[in-house]
C-alpha cells in the first residue's frame, strides 16, 4: 500500500481499501481463468503458460513501481520488510508446494478463488491446507531446526549478483518478455495450431517495445537515498552549494540564548566527540547515518532551521546537500567556521567584538559562558522515536 500508508491514508481506512482490492483482485483471477485447476495444471505439462504470464507480470508491476517510487522520494525502500531466507526449508517447501500445485491443480489463492465460484475440488484443496497448517504448527519443535537450517538473512537477488536496482529491473524485464515470447510459440506447438511468431501482431510488438523502454530509463532511475548520497559525495557536494547558506557563530549564540524554538542544531561527528564536547540543545546524527529512517521526521519538519556542525565546514555542507536532496523541509544552514569557530567564540568572552554590524550592539558576550550552562544544564536526552514497522504479510 506504499507510499499510501501511512501517510495519505491511516491503517484502518487501509483495511477497507484493502477489501476493496481484493474484491477487484479475485474477479480478475477469474476471469484471467485462475479458478480452473487444469489450466493452471497447463504450466507444467506445457499446453497452457497463462500462470506464468500473470506472474511474471505481478512482478514486473510490482518491481516498476519499487524503482519508480523510489526515484521520485514517495518510497523508503529500507522500511520495506524483506522475509528472511531459510535455505533448507526453502527448497523443501518448494519442492512440497509444486508436487501440491501439480496434483491439486491450485495454489493457495487460487483455490480460494475457485472455492468462490463453488468449485468443490478447491475447498477440498482448502480443507488440506488447513490440515497442513495446523500439523504443522502442532510438530513445528520437531522440524524448527530444519524450518531456520541455512539462514541467509534477507538478501536481495541484485545485491547477491553485484547489480543495480535498476540494471537487474531492465534484465528482469527483458527475460520476461522473452519468456511470454518462448512459451506463446510452446503453446502454439503443444496444440497443434499453426505457429507464428508474436512479433508479428503489432500490439504486442508495441506493448513489448514500451516495456523495454520503460525498463531501459529503469537503469538510469537510482535509489532517492543513492543520488541523495552521491550529490553529497567529496566530489560532487560543491556543484549543489547553492542549497548551502553560512550562520555565523555569533548568529548561533543569538538563537541559542533567546532559546529559538525552531533552531534544530545537528552534530556530525561521532559520538565520543559528542559527549566530550558539543553545542547545547543539538542532537548527534554522524554524517553516515543521516539517511537512515529515524531520522526523517525529526529532519523533515517544514519549521525547523536545521544548523549543520562538525569539525569541518566540508563535512556541514555536504550535509546541508544530503538533507536538502533526501527532501527535508525547513531552512538549511552550515555553522560557518564548525565547532571551532563556536569554541573561538566562547574563548573571546567579553572581549569579542562581532565581524557583523547587527551583532556589535548586544551585550550579552560576557556572559555568554554562564548563558550556555544555564542551557547545558537544562538540556535533556532527546529521544528519538524511530518509525513504526508493521510486517504486512500475504499473496497466494
Amino acid at each position: 500500500m506504499a507510499p499510501l500508508v501511512p501517510d495519505v491514508i491511516g491503517y484502518e481506512l487501509n483495511m477497507i481499501v484493502a477489501f476493496l482490492l481484493g474484491i477487484c483482485f479475485g474477479f480478475i483471477l477469474e476471469q484471467a481463468g485462475f479458478s480452473s485447476s487444469r489450466r493452471l495444471a497447463g504450466l507444467f505439462y506445457g499446453y497452457d503458460f497463462v500462470v506464468l504470464r500473470v506472474f511474471f507480470t505481478a512482478a514486473l508491476t510490482a518491481m516498476g513501481g519499487v524503482v519508480i517510487l523510489s526515484w521520485l522520494g514517495l518510497l523508503d525502500v529500507d522500511l520495506v520488510y524483506v522475509n528472511p531466507t531459510f535455505l533448507q526449508s526453502a527448497i523443501l517447501g518448494g519442492v512440497i508446494m509444486g508436487a501440491g500445485f501439480i496434483i491439486g491443480g491450485y495454489c493457495p489463492g487460487t483455490s480460494f478463488c475457485a472455492a468462490a465460484i463453488g468449485k468443490t475440488d478447491a475447498m477440498v484443496f482448502i480443507g488440506g491446507i488447513l490440515l497442513g497448517v495446523f500439523l504443522f504448527s502442532e510438530g513445528f519443535p520437531l522440524w524448527s531446526e530444519l524450518y531456520t537450517a541455512g539462514d541467509l538473512g534477507a538478501p536481495l537477488v541484485f545485491d547477491s549478483l553485484g547489480l543495480s536496482r535498476g540494471l537487474f529491473a531492465f534484465l528482469l524485464t527483458f527475460a520476461a518478455l522473452a519468456a511470454f515470447a518462448v512459451t506463446g510459440l510452446i503453446e502454439r506447438r503443444v496444440r497443434g495450431a499453426a505457429v507464428s511468431p508474436p512479433w508479428a501482431n503489432w500490439r504486442y510488438s508495441l506493448l513489448t517495445g514500451l516495456a523495454l523502454l520503460l525498463g531501459f530509463f529503469m537503469i538510469f532511475m537510482p535509489e532517492y537515498k543513492t543520488r541523495a548520497r552521491e550529490m553529497a559525495s567529496p566530489e560532487r557536494w560543491q556543484d549543489h552549494c547553492e542549497v548551502v547558506r553560512p550562520m555565523a557563530a555569533e548568529e548561533l549564540a543569538d538563537l541559542l540564548v533567546k532559546r529559538d524554538a525552531r533552531l534544530l542544531l545537528v552534530d556530525l561527528r561521532g559520538e565520543d566527540a559528542f559527549h566530550a564536547d558539543h553545542i547545547p540543545g543539538a542532537v548527534n546524527i554522524p554524517f553516515e547515518s543521516l539517511s537512515e529512517p529515524r531520522w526523517r521526521e525529526l529532519l523533515g519538519a517544514e519549521t525547523r532551521t536545521k544548523v549543520f556542525y562538525g569539525e569541518d565546514v566540508e563535512t556541514a555542507g555536504r550535509a546541508c546537500v544530503m538533507s536538502s536532496a533526501l527532501g527535508d523541509g525547513g531552512q538549511v544552514r552550515l555553522l560557518a567556521g564548525g565547532m571551532e569557530a563556536f569554541r573561538a567564540l566562547l574563548d573571546e568572552g567579553a572581549g569579542y567584538r562581532p565581524p557583523n554590524e547587527r551583532y556589535r550592539a548586544e551585550a550579552f558576550y560576557g556572559n555568554l559562558g554562564a548563558e550556555l550552562e544555564k542551557l547545558r544544564a537544562e538540556e535533556k536526552p532527546r529521544e528519538i522515536v524511530p518509525p513504526k514497522r508493521r510486517k504486512v504479510q500475504g499473496g497466494c
